[in-house]
């Protein structure tokens, strides 16, 4: 038997079903992300990172058809980690978040429906999202010119 159909625990076939099921959700993903594209109100972004989060574990070929598409490509430009975001889009995603998140609570709190473990839920993920927001704008370790691997410290084993 060649070792790539034998698994002496017998997971391969759930191995299989596992991925079909990561790919199934990341196209939803994708789908759902396109609707968002047009729709305002739904969120893109989330459900393309929940795509490229599946695509990753399933089919990377999928992950890098997305990335390459012009219609998500303005979405997925900095999750890589490859290029910082620029301080002109923190400051932009930032004060609509937040913007966001303040027109929401006042709104709620207005209509006398905010109970404060909601309030604090969404100052967390705001939050969060602040956090998020920052770690995507720091830089990230220079290349080499010849391989593309990160450069190393000589003195690391």
């Amino acid at each position: 038997m060649s070792e790539r159909t034998y698994d002496p625990r017998g997971r391969a076939p759930l191995r299989r079903l596992y991925r079909w099921i990561l790919a199934a959700a990341g196209m939803a993903a994708v789908g759902l992300g396109a609707v968002g594209v047009f729709v305002p109100g739904l969120p893109t972004t989330v459900f393309l990172i929940v795509a490229t989060y599946c695509f990753t574990r399933s089919c990377p070929w999928l992950e890098e058809r997305l990335l390459r598409r012009r219609l998500f490509a303005p979405y997925l430009r900095f999750i890589d980690g490859r290029e910082p975001m620029p301080r002109r889009a923190q400051v932009t995603a930032l004060l609509l978040m937040w913007a966001s998140v303040g027109t929401s609570l006042g709104m709620l709190a207005a209509a006398r429906r905010l109970p404060a473990w909601l309030a604090l839920a969404v100052l967390a993920a705001a939050s969060v999202g602040t956090v998020a927001i920052f770690a995507a704008g720091r830089r990230r370790p220079r290349e080499t010119q010849t391989t593309g691997a990160p450069a190393v410290a000589a003195d690391a084993p």
